[in-house]
């Protein structure tokens, strides 16, 4: 019997906290069909997109995005954390449950006008997909959709993104 993706995914309970159901996504990029799986699944929800690169979050975001990038043709724009980016950068501060964290891109890195797609690894409650989405803005980009490996419906990621097309190669109901 063929695998699906989420045979790829192990699941920990009570991790980090009690009552938290923590996927974990090195499962899937340790093995070569699942990392396979995952990119050519994530790879057709970008396909319908007209963008000319896909962006990608640090850590997980090069992760997923980068092999994404490749396998369309299309090139890759980081997003990291303040700080870490050479040239001069735009940035972003968003919310955390306890705290803030600042973002940054490359000021030159997108063109007023130009379409991109976010890719990364886990959309939970969408501020920090938010914070993505309001950098690429800031520099005239259009944020054709945000495309994610796994999404936990649970926390309503997809409400703080309203207005925005969001996709996922998995779903899980919980947290």
């Amino acid at each position: 019997m063929a695998k699906s993706l989420g045979d790829y995914i192990t699941t920990i309970p009570d991790f980090p906290e009690k009552g938290i159901m923590f996927r974990d996504v090195t499962t899937v990029v340790q093995d070569p069909e699942g990392l396979k799986m995952a990119i050519e699944i994530m790879s057709d929800l970008c396909r319908d997109s007209e963008a000319k690169v896909i962006v990608g979050p640090e850590a997980r975001g090069f992760i997923f995005g980068m092999p994404v990038a490749y396998n369309l043709g299309k090139g890759f724009i980081p997003i990291r954390k303040k700080g870490k980016l050479p040239r001069e950068t735009v940035e972003e501060t968003y919310t955390l449950e306890y705290g803030t964290a600042t973002v940054e891109i490359h000021k030159d890195s997108i063109q007023p006008g130009e379409h991109v797609v976010i890719v990364d690894d886990l959309l939970a409650t969408g501020g920090t997909c938010l914070a993505n989405i309001k950098l690429v803005e800031k520099l005239g980009g259009i944020v054709d959709k945000v495309v994610v490996l796994i999404e936990l419906k649970g926390l309503n990621g997809r409400d703080t993104l309203k207005g925005y097309k969001v996709e996922s190669a998995l779903a899980y109901e919980g947290i």
